[in-house]
């Protein structure tokens, strides 16, 4: 059944003048219209999103009056008009309709204005409105957010609520590095506020809330709302966490927008929001491992949708250019797609993508268009030619996911850089590591280098944290520093490729066939999930955990698990002593492990990544020592496969990119998933 989609969608980069208690403020951001402006755009293109059922508000910074925005009062993401806007998008709707929110800005915190529900020294999360600063100003705040979306789920609508913002803060800018902001501050705002809510009564926004929590704090995990009933809910970060804003691609964006709608681009829209979350947590996570998106609510539902279909998004043959190497294809700037990004062409009348046998060629664009690009043929299928491509055939978006190379900014210091350029060429492995100047904002880094006032050297993420665990610090005057620096860049590079590693084929026949779940042990001898999809569990030491695997393929698997720990290792968790285990179709195996820390860590962040393979598959090339650790070698193997071929680049001190083109070509024969949890020591 089709049905509407109507989107509601605000972005708040210009906040009024405000002051609050502590003497800091709110500041205008940056990247929060443009991200309105990204999702706007995917959603007209994507969904044919119409304007008349398309409700925004934004406020602009205006480079001639910084404390005003560009645009009419009426428009501004202040309290009032949030709230009316909220009201107007459910009114419009009917029932069985699609509704898309997406809230991009500041979060913020403040004393409840309902202490008989959270007592009195109760807090109220919120959204931070553009207007706070004025008289009138105050705080969209939790129960009143609760309340809203209620009423659209009471009203049947089926509701994506995407924010990209902080709710507790916890993080200040870095004064070295001015290339990325924080969505919220680390404070609760005494201010006195009214109290007086256009939403509804204190009552009803109590009885609401109490209902929705089972008359406790059964918050999500991002701190702002009940765990939801009825709708779909993706937060940028834990309540503990930061949202933050940088440069991607040239262009300010807040990091969950940007790997939100690059994730929907690339993997279609037909995709699980579990799928989506997995993508979003590998890429946000291996930019700053402090930010942690989540996901609550019906993880196995399609995104924008309330039922699974097996559609796939193709795009047409639009020109055939034998001579030049090269066809045309109906993508472009328009559509998201840039320089680089590789196609699959299937035979003429083809639409049953799962058909591989079907694949004439991989192309690859190399002239962008508005709506047209070129692209390169970059290998056939068997005996294929251009005489097996015509116009009209479908080409299909495939992207392997792999960057062997990891761009490294380098901060301007009152030192230069000279030595690392110098030792470069004698570290194994540096081919990873491209060097990028400081003063090139635009470009897509993945680390940062910087020499800080105490004479060391600083691995930073992309939004300018010290990467934690590198230990211990490097003095620039030590002997062999500079070598020491390149080999741990190296080490993150290879640790970082290994963590984004995925199969990005929307068309695998193994697309979501292996349901991975995180479980501890209950009173009896059953087990109890980790709360729910997108949560990040935290564990003692030395807890006993489960890790649930079931295979939904209609055919036999190989599983194989990696554990990624907080001192820089991967490990081969499961199974021990081979190279995989064997897991026959529609069965489960349980992985028992014990948490554990690195020697002298009271916490830390571990990954598990889990292999499915149609085909015997060894991992030993994926393995990584401890950070400046002896490197583990591999003897006495070879590829076997185009998978293994994959890996081997990954590990290889010299990679060759046409591996990772080929494991293109095995993308029905695995598929990965990876979940995350945080291990503490009890004081």
């Amino acid at each position: 059944m089709t049905t509407n989609l109507y989107a509601l969608l605000i972005g708040n980069d210009c906040y009024l003048p405000n002051k609050l208690p502590d003497g800091g403020s709110f500041g205008s951001l940056k990247g929060c219209v443009r991200d309105i402006t990204l999702v706007e755009e995917y959603l007209k293109n994507s969904y044919n999103l119409k304007d008349e059922n398309l409700l925004k508000l934004t406020s602009t910074n205006d480079p001639n009056n910084p404390n005003q925005p560009l645009e009419d009062s009426s428009l501004w993401p202040s309290y009032k008009n949030m709230i009316a806007k909220f009201q107007q998008i459910t009114e419009m709707a009917q029932p069985n309709d699609r509704v898309y929110i997406h809230y991009s800005g500041h979060g913020g915190r403040t004393p409840t204005n309902y202490p008989d529900l959270k007592g009195d020294q109760g807090v109220d999360e919120t959204l931070v409105p553009n207007d706070l600063g004025m008289e009138e100003g105050q705080y969209l705040r939790d129960l009143e957010l609760a309340e809203l979306l209620q009423n659209m789920v009471k009203k049947g609508l089926i509701v994506t609520v995407v924010l990209d913002s902080c709710h507790s803060g916890g993080a200040s800018r870095d004064e070295e590095n001015q290339d990325y902001d924080v969505r919220g501050l680390n404070i609760i705002d005494t201010t006195p506020r009214p109290t007086e809510s256009l939403v509804a009564s204190p009552e009803k926004l109590m009885q609401t809330w109490e209902n929705l929590t089972a008359g406790g704090r059964n918050v999500t995990a991002a701190g702002l709302l009940p765990q939801p009933k009825g709708y779909t809910l993706l937060a940028a970060c834990q309540d503990n966490q930061s949202a933050y804003e940088t440069t991607f691609e040239g262009q300010r964006h807040g990091a969950m927008t940007y790997w939100l709608i690059n994730s929907l681009k690339k993997l279609g829209s037909e995709i699980t929001y579990q799928s989506l979350h997995n993508r979003l947590l590998a890429n946000i996570n291996s930019d700053n491992n402090k930010q942690t998106p989540m996901l609550h609510g019906e993880g196995d539902r399609l995104f924008l949708s309330s039922e699974g279909t097996s559609y796939q998004l193709a795009v047409p043959v639009m020109n055939i250019d034998a001579a030049k190497n090269r066809v045309q294809l109906q993508v472009g700037e328009a559509t998201g797609v840039s320089k680089g990004a590789e196609f699959v062409i299937y035979s003429p009348g083809i639409s049953d993508f799962s058909q591989t046998d079907k694949r004439v060629a991989i192309v690859k664009i190399a002239e962008v268009g508005a709506v047209e690009s070129w692209a390169e043929i970059k290998q056939f299928f068997g005996e294929n030619t251009f005489e097996n491509i015509e116009k009209g055939a479908s080409s299909l978006l495939l992207n392997p996911g792999v960057k062997l190379v990891k761009k490294v900014r380098l901060l301007p210091t009152a030192s230069d850089f000279s030595e690392l350029e110098n030792v470069k060429s004698t570290v194994q492995g540096h081919n990873c590591i491209e060097w990028v100047s400081g003063d090139r904002v635009g470009d897509d880094f993945a680390y940062q280098v910087r020499i800080n006032e105490s004479g060391e050297y600083e691995i930073l993420n992309k939004v300018g944290e010290p990467i934690s665990n590198i230990r211990p610090a490097l003095k620039v005057d030590e002997p062999q520093a500079a070598e020491t620096l390149m080999k741990r860049l190296v080490h993150l590079a290879k640790y970082q490729t290994v963590m984004q590693l995925d199969n990005n084929d929307p068309a695998s026949k193994l697309a979501g066939k292996i349901k991975v779940e995180l479980c501890k042990a209950g009173e009896g001898r059953e087990l109890i999930p980790f709360d729910e999809p997108g949560n990040i569990p935290t564990v003692d030491v030395d807890e006993f955990v489960y890790l649930r695997i079931r295979n939904e393929s209609p055919q036999n698997l190989n599983i194989a698990v990696l554990a990624m720990q907080p001192d820089w290792s991967i490990g081969k968790l499961h199974p021990d002593g081979a190279d995989y285990e064997i897991l026959e179709r529609g069965q489960e195996t349980l992985v028992r492990f014990n948490t554990s820390l690195p020697e002298g860590y009271t916490e830390g962040d571990d990954i598990l990544k889990v292999f499915a393979t149609a085909k015997g598959t060894s991992f030993d090339w994926l393995q990584l020592p401890a950070l400046d650790q002896p490197k583990i070698e591999i003897t006495g193997k070879s590829a076997s496969n185009p998978l293994e071929e994959l890996f081997s680049a990954i590990a290889d001190e010299n990679p060759d990119p046409k591996n990772v083109t080929r494991a293109v070509f095995a993308s029905d024969e695995w598929t990965t998933e990876q979940v995350k949890l945080v291990v503490k020591e009890s004081l």
